[in-house]
């Protein structure tokens, strides 16, 4: 399977890395804006070619499929485009930045018949996969409540992806998804969301809170650039609850607590983690699918319906929307 790579930044890189852990994956193509940085980029990661347009690579006829790593405000744009071009996708959470872009990207799938998939690595990881399942089981009985951050400093320019608007920057797109899928993927679609947020000067959220109610219970999500969170998520249910390590998006362990009995469950990744959405991808592709079961078109589009409503509620706006 020939990979492309549009988008050349820490994530791109962290991918092409785990990318050559697969087996029949090939790192065929890398794109950026300045050949300097393809031609660095191809060099360290054992690209065989690289171009300084967006629109060269798509043009290769060797690229299989197209991961999708630039700002988010750009998802859409060359998501629909690789697939016009007749290529795979594999585009960088959050798929797009509202509901519209990302039913857009779903018929666009549709009508050329290509595969595409919203990179959500954490759907992947070893031991979230396992906790999903028993979750579902019923291990814990009925989930009544999660607790799930993603916090950190940073010092970031006012101008970079993580705090431009014009990049739809802020930490409900960049890594408030993550505590919002654990929701999502656990107890579903909330019947009502409460939201708050601290902004920076340039408009965009430095931090935000939110609850989200169900019939059974509630998660209480947040995600923040201004303070490191000790980043263990906690599933709470009728019988028993379990405790994710942290990093607990790109975990390799858990504890699980049933009768005041403790177990310990291990199960490191492949890499940094990524593998296991390239293997998924793989997967779906040798068996013609154009989405994945375990993160499907509709998963990513009740997702953006739940940070809309965010936004809403905190009153967040895009410029170019």
């Amino acid at each position: 399977m020939k990979w492309g790579i549009l988008g050349l930044g820490r994530i791109a890189a962290q991918f092409a890395q785990d990318l050559q852990l697969v087996d029949n994956a090939i790192l065929h193509a890398v794109a950026s804006r300045t050949e300097a940085k393809s031609k660095s980029f191809a060099s360290a990661h054992d690209a065989e070619k690289y171009y300084d347009s967006y629109h060269d690579l798509l043009a290769d006829q060797e690229v299989d499929i197209v991961y999708i790593a630039t700002p988010h405000n750009a998802h859409m744009e060359w998501a629909i485009k690789a697939m016009e071009a007749g290529k795979h996708v594999l585009c960088e959470k959050p798929l797009a930045v509202n509901r519209q872009q990302v039913q857009s990207m779903i018929e666009a799938s549709q009508a050329n018949n290509v595969f595409m998939m919203e990179a959500f690595w954490t759907r992947f990881n070893p031991s979230v996969r396992e906790i999903i399942l028993r979750v579902k089981d019923g291990e814990l009985g009925e989930v009544n409540f999660i607790n799930a951050d993603f916090s950190f400093p940073t010092n970031a320019s006012p101008e970079s992806r993580l705090f431009n608007l014009e990049l739809a920057g802020g930490s409900l797109l960049d890594i408030g998804v993550y505590p919002l899928f654990l929701a999502y993927v656990l107890m579903g679609m909330p019947n009502e969301i409460n939201a708050s947020a601290v902004f920076h000067e340039t408009g965009a959220d430095e931090q935000m809170s939110a609850i989200l109610k169900y019939d059974q219970g509630i998660a209480v999500t947040m995600s923040g650039f201004k303070s490191q969170s000790d980043m263990v998520a906690r599933i709470y249910g009728s019988d028993g609850s379990i405790l994710i390590d942290p990093h607990w998006h790109q975990t390799d362990g858990y504890t699980m607590i049933r009768n005041n009995k403790l177990s310990r469950h291990v199960l490191p990744p492949l890499g940094k983690g990524f593998t296991y959405e390239i293997m998924e991808c793989h997967q779906c592709l040798s068996k013609g699918k154009i989405e994945s079961e375990l993160w499907s078109h509709k998963d990513s589009l009740n997702l953006i319906q739940i940070t809309d409503k965010i936004r809403k509620k905190i009153n967040l706006h895009y410029p170019f929307e």
